[in-house]
């Protein structure tokens, strides 16, 4: 990384779920004023009820741009909607607190067009609470694309020893296969392809799952889709000279990746590569949003509403994804 500390927008996610409370664990460590200049976008009254809630001494500072921010160690600078009540529980599902989230999300990216911040980190939504509030996105994917104007991105999943890009993500498993085709499956290896060469791999190995038991094996199961979704692509990326490999089984893949025969797993499919991630513990993964004119990452887990509010939440998942959106920043 350079000496230049970008400035990351930590959005806080649903208010009612562990946001608020991995927020303020999180920018305890100093570790994270080494890497950045954190800046939360949500409400600075629910912050200092998780600080409360956690026995944090650290104080948190309502501001309106991001040119009022301090960014000192022991002080959390928030740019604050205002929009939740004090009274709202913990833990609970709230169509308020899901407007909220996509509300967060939307000053961010306001921020980020307006170069006033040069990255977005976002603590979890839910999904329910999301669509209850009036907005209707399967997730921060799709809100983030459509607040952005972007046509296509693609989730990338970045564990310890592992990293996954996907194909399709929030569609079901029919719908999914439907979907696939040589010309998606190229740009998603793209995509993927060029963030690990802005991520300083040089020369990125990557391998490409198959969509049947033992990718089809020339034919025995399924009914050609390897041949007809996928092999076209890797065709043509290998003419490239670039270092892709498939379509391969998904069991031995993971498992190739996972010892380092690959930097990055292709999967055809939502649980296909979300599985193997979730194996290695939530607290390690974080989710990147491939394709987005704007930096993105993200804890790899939920709201958690059965342990929100009770000062127990792990906040290694949003350090982690603090870290990445920090070196992306810094390398773009």
């Amino acid at each position: 990384m350079s000496d230049y500390l970008p400035i990351i927008g930590i959005t806080m996610g649903d208010a009612t779920g562990v946001g608020p409370e991995i927020i303020i664990k999180s920018l305890a460590h100093d570790t994270v004023y080494a890497q950045c200049r954190p800046l939360v976008i949500g409400d600075a009254a629910r912050l200092r009820q998780a600080a409360t809630i956690v026995k944090s001494p650290l104080q948190v500072r309502a501001i309106a741009t991001p040119a009022e921010a301090r960014f000192e160690a022991g002080t959390i600078d928030c740019i604050d909607l205002g929009l939740i009540p004090a009274d709202l529980p913990f833990g609970k599902l709230s169509a308020l607190a899901g407007d909220a989230a996509f509300r967060y999300i939307e000053r961010a990216v306001e921020l980020t067009r307006a170069e006033q911040i040069d990255a977005i980190c976002t603590a979890p939504l839910n999904k329910e609470a999301l669509h209850a509030g009036g907005h209707k996105f399967p997730g921060h994917t799709e809100m983030l694309a459509h607040l952005t104007g972007t046509p296509e991105v693609s989730m990338m999943l970045v564990a310890p020893q592992l990293r996954v890009i996907h194909v399709t993500t929030h569609i079901g498993l029919l719908d999914a296969i439907r979907k696939i085709e040589p010309a998606l499956v190229q740009r998603v290896i793209e995509r993927g392809y060029e963030t690990l060469r802005r991520a300083g791999i040089a020369d990125p190995r990557i391998g490409v799952c198959g969509i049947n038991p033992h990718a089809g094996e020339n034919g025995l199961f399924g009914h050609g889709e390897e041949e007809e979704k996928i092999i076209p692509a890797v065709n043509v990326l290998r003419e490239r000279g670039w270092n892709v490999e498939g379509p391969l089984p998904a069991d031995t893949l993971f498992y190739r990746a996972g010892r380092g025969d690959f930097d990055l797993v292709v999967a055809m499919y939502h649980d296909q590569g979300h599985g193997p991630v979730k194996v290695l513990g939530l607290e390690a993964g974080v989710n990147i949003t491939v394709g987005l004119p704007v930096i993105r990452t993200s804890v790899d887990h939920g709201t958690a509403f059965d342990i929100a509010g009770k000062g127990i939440a792990d906040e290694r998942s949003l350090l982690e994804a603090l870290r990445q959106g920090a070196e992306l920043a810094t390398r773009r």
